[in-house]
């Protein structure tokens, strides 16, 4: 199934998709730029182009944190990004309230990990009709988020996108378990992989969150061959002195050539055949007179072993 953002058609079997921008707006120069540096690389290799930018942070790890410019101001900025550039835009929202005004500017409502077993704001994501992100929970399994679609879809919505980023495993440190993009694929809804935050070290620094941006390369190129329907990754011009994520974020600098990585990858994929194994019970004897080596017969794996 594809979710149509814009004149994007995310997952179905369609092109891989990237959203990116910085991880909060920071000022107006900031995103505008980015946004523009953005839509020209999109335009020359070829891809299609989310921008993201948080108009607030409400899950800092420290009250002194840097948030962002607030619901109406920000809004405001992603308003004009999309009428200058043409682009569609996303941000995170935390709040039932914030969703009915995030509505009428976003393209995508996106539901912050922390907040993705919230009934009341995903129903009110919902509820205004535009595609809905949610990403994963790092302390749910992927199987748990077939409730959260189900949620939305029974508030009459089936624009909706799920991202992985990663669980939690031990005190500040995340691993991410690629079964999960099939897993959730497997309820009928693009899934998206977050190659920034599932590289993120969450408090790892005292009163901010680390991070290991030099491995977001490996992760991405391994969900783009695992077959996720996009890339989210947060980029700034100069991550050292983002106010916000900046251990995790890419440079912008690296944006293109990490980029043309995943489009490669992501052509070759789409050449293979699906390679299905048999589960537990469903194999099949190999016959091993057969002169391709290919051929089965009747009967269970157990059954041939005996």
């Amino acid at each position: 199934m594809s979710v149509k953002i814009g004149n994007i058609e995310l997952g179905g079997g369609n092109d891989l998709v990237v959203i990116a921008g910085p991880c909060v707006i920071e000022s107006w120069e900031t995103i505008f730029n980015t946004a523009t540096y953005l839509k020209e690389l999109s335009q020359k290799l070829g891809f299609s182009l989310v921008f993201k930018a948080s108009f607030d942070k409400a899950n800092r790890t420290s009250i002194h944190s840097f948030r962002g410019p607030g619901l109406e101001e920000g809004l405001k900025m992603l308003a004009e990004i999309k009428a200058k550039l043409g682009l569609p835009v996303l941000s995170d929202i935390h709040e039932s309230s914030q969703c009915k005004e995030a509505g009428k500017v976003l393209d995508v409502l996106q539901i912050p990990a922390f907040l993705c077993r919230q009934t009341d704001l995903l129903v009110a994501a919902a509820e205004t009709g535009k595609v809905v992100n949610v990403k994963k929970g790092q302390f749910v399994a992927p199987t748990d988020m077939k409730n959260v679609v189900t949620k939305i879809q029974e508030c009459g919505n089936s624009n909706i996108v799920l991202t992985e980023r990663g669980a939690s495993f031990g005190y500040n440190n995340l691993v991410v378990d690629l079964r999960s993009i099939p897993i959730m694929q497997s309820y009928g809804v693009p899934v998206v992989f977050d190659a920034t935050h599932s590289v993120q070290l969450p408090g790892g620094g005292g009163t901010v969150s680390s991070g290991q941006r030099q491995y977001v390369p490996t992760l991405a190129r391994a969900a783009v061959a695992a077959g996720c329907d996009g890339v989210f990754m947060e980029t700034h011009p100069n991550p050292d002195e983002a106010k916000s994520d900046g251990p995790n974020q890419v440079p912008l600098s690296h944006v293109s050539a990490l980029i043309e990585q995943l489009l490669a990858v992501h052509k070759l994929a789409r050449t293979l055949p699906d390679l299905e194994l048999p589960q537990m019970g469903q194999c099949k004897p190999f016959n091993f007179g057969s002169p391709d080596k290919s051929e089965v017969t009747a009967g269970a794996c157990g059954a041939a072993a005996r």
